[in-house]
């Protein structure tokens, strides 16, 4: 077993640099432009499919690490430089995940690879789970599949909603209802290939922060796809949901065992990533706010000779630190199959996320009226950090998570 360490190997330390080269190269100085265009920032990508960063063999290899810290590397050294454009950069990486947590070796070998294309081909994925009424809730999911045994088809029927890169993908990975009596268990996930009719993009959503990433609806109107395009095949999902239809007979489902559930497998293995991210936004604007604090003079003294500038740094840069010890050691222990026994992959994204908002909001202080304008960066990163408390989670759902986890106990 691959035992835990704080130090980055050869290998991993010369791919931390790098990223952090192509962060400051070329996110940071495009940043700006693309929070105010609002759109998905197509030469950047293409820039990171060129230098190979936006890749499926760059993006295996950080994933199939065994000590599992090449994935919290690069998503803090990627939105170390811009979380908006990161995003659109990593945001392809969700929906390889979905598949990679629930489909068969087969599927992750022809799916995964159309996700992403290649440098002269650039393609995106999205997984769309989220629903109007049915975010934290998901068991209020209504998006429906319907088996078509006659033809071997699904028949998808329903909106998405909240679906990075929704309706621009090349390769939508859906999440859908299958047996709406057992709530949460009835799910399954599908591929939905490239030019399926039946799928539109709905509303696009002008965001507060993460502005360069695409987020919109998926409208799925009598969407058919191939029976082999059922995530983990329809043998899988028949043994499981039998399991889960056991369970609802016996006492409140007790002595079952657990029982997975698509979109939360997905959750799962990408919370610690989320973690990363958020400690990449709170480690650039503390930056900015301690470079500021050095340089800036009021009163004939640079402002960080106060304490109460410079304890506020002194405790970002902790909380920082601490942030990026909880997402290693969830990464590590997913990565050598050590149990969330404590939910310690929420806890990771819980504690990093709040963070964020923290220190950026730090920042903006620190800055004084310089941080309230968008001549710098840090009032984009304070607006970006928001999204960290919410999405793949909010803070509540992750403190009912780690909850019940110590407690064995349903808290509602």
């Amino acid at each position: 077993m691959t035992e835990f360490t704080l130090d980055l190997n050869d290998d991993q330390r010369q791919v931390r640099d790098w990223l952090h080269g192509f962060a400051a190269d070329v996110i940071r100085p495009a940043a700006a432009e693309w929070d105010e265009r609002e759109e998905t920032p197509w030469p950047v990508i293409q820039e990171a499919a060129k230098v190979g960063i936006y890749s499926l063999d760059f993006y295996a290899q950080q994933f199939f690490d065994p000590t599992g810290l090449s994935i919290p590397m690069t998503m803090e050294e990627l939105f170390w430089g811009d979380a908006g454009i990161a995003l659109s950069i990593v945001g392809t990486g969700l929906a390889a995940v979905g598949v990679l947590a629930n489909g068969t070796e087969e599927q992750v070998g022809t799916w995964i690879p159309q996700m992403y294309g290649d440098p002269d081909d650039v393609k995106l994925a999205a997984f769309c789970s989220s629903e109007p009424d049915a975010g934290s809730d998901v068991s209020a999911m209504r998006t429906r599949a319907v088996y078509d045994e006659a033809k071997d088809e699904w028949v998808l029927d329903g909106t998405k909603t909240w679906a990075t890169n929704g309706g621009i993908a090349n390769v939508h990975v859906v999440v859908a209802v299958v047996d709406p009596e057992l709530g949460s268990k009835g799910h399954a996930s599908f591929i939905v290939p490239p030019a399926t009719p039946g799928l539109s993009q709905g509303q696009k959503f002008k965001k507060h922060g993460i502005r360069a990433s695409h987020t919109a609806e998926v409208v799925l109107d009598g969407v058919r796809v191939p029976g082999h395009c059922l995530l983990g095949g329809k043998q899988k999902l028949d043994e499981r949901l039998a399991r889960a239809r056991e369970r609802a007979k016996s006492a409140a489902g007790e002595g079952g065992g657990r029982v997975k559930n698509a979109a939360m497998a997905t959750f799962e293995a990408s919370r610690p990533a989320v973690g990363a991210m958020a400690v990449g936004t709170a480690r650039a604007a503390y930056e900015v706010a301690l470079d500021y604090a050095t340089t800036r003079s009021q009163f004939g003294r640079p402002i960080i000779d106060n304490q109460g500038i410079a304890f506020q740094l002194a405790d970002a840069r902790t909380r920082i630190d601490a942030s990026r010890l909880l997402v290693w050691r969830a990464s590590w222990m997913a990565a050598t199959g050590k149990a969330f026994t404590s939910a310690e992959g929420s806890m990771s994204k819980l504690f990093a996320s709040e963070t964020a908002q923290q220190v950026t909001a730090q920042a903006v202080q620190i800055l004084g009226g310089n941080g309230f304008t968008r001549e710098y960066p840090v009032e984009r990163m304070h607006r970006d950090a928001a999204i960290y408390t919410i999405f793949e989670g909010t803070s509540e759902i992750q403190r009912l998570v780690i909850a019940r986890a110590l407690s064995g106990v349903q808290i509602r």
